[in-house]
């Protein structure tokens, strides 16, 4: 398969999966894609980080990988990958823009490849996923990267394969930059040990990583329930 057959598969899978006649659906994807509704969980991660690292150097460490997360996932592309590659984005794109279900005026900027959301979010799912090593906070933190990619082909902004590479990217970026945390964590304290039903095998205590989990899910709930209401009135 060529290129160009492959760009009009990305093209026919992202008619496919974009837009519906559902309200509730155009609501909940709209919600989720949205940056806000993500504070709490943003907050909860800063919160776990807070109670299981004993110095404001521990913590800064953690945290600015985090944002190198954020810098190299999304603003590498949204500042250089984008301008270079000039993809057009499926609600701009000359030839399917007027085939592609705009979902409340909402259209993005003019070049979707790749996705920043799909990236960042990824990013910051595999680093805790690995900081953290709970496997109920890796699949619940990779479920939210992955719901995130979803409401940005339904709302039309981005095509699958815009989607994908930013997932691989951001992916890459997220193991690096938990390598080089690793790194400098057993340079400056050498290598943690934890055996203990209440622990991680990182030192994250279970129940804070609950609180994340907690969180996660009670937004979970919020969106739907804002959702419902919305698509009700």
């Amino acid at each position: 398969m060529n290129l160009d057959s492959l760009i009009q598969l990305d093209k026919e899978i992202l008619l496919a999966m974009n837009g519906s006649n559902s309200l509730f659906l155009d609501g909940l994807a709209t919600t989720l894609t949205a940056a806000s509704t993500w504070i709490p969980l943003y907050v909860a991660l800063f919160y776990l980080v807070i109670k299981n690292n004993e110095t404001v150097k521990q913590i800064l460490i953690v945290v600015g990988c985090a944002a190198a997360c954020v810098i190299l996932a999304g603003t590498v592309d949204d500042s250089i990958v984008k301008p270079m590659v000039s993809r057009w984005r499926p609600t701009h794109d000359p030839q399917i823009g007027m085939l592609v279900d705009v979902v409340n005026g909402y259209r993005g900027g003019k070049y979707g490849f790749f996705s920043a959301h799909a990236a960042n979010t990824f990013s910051i799912a595999v680093f805790f996923s690995i900081l953290v090593r709970s496997r109920v906070l890796t699949v619940a933190l990779v479920g939210w990267s992955l719901v995130n990619c979803w409401t940005r082909v339904y709302l039309g902004v981005h095509y699958p394969g815009d989607i994908l590479c930013g997932l691989l990217w951001g992916g890459l970026v997220g193991g690096l930059v938990a390598y080089v945390y690793f790194r400098i964590q057993r340079s400056l304290y050498g290598k943690p040990s934890f055996i203990s039903t209440q622990f991680t095998p990182t030192g994250y205590q279970l129940e804070d990583v609950s609180v994340v989990i907690s969180v996660l899910a009670f937004t979970l709930v919020y969106v739907l329930v804002r959702t419902c209401v919305i698509a009700l009135c």
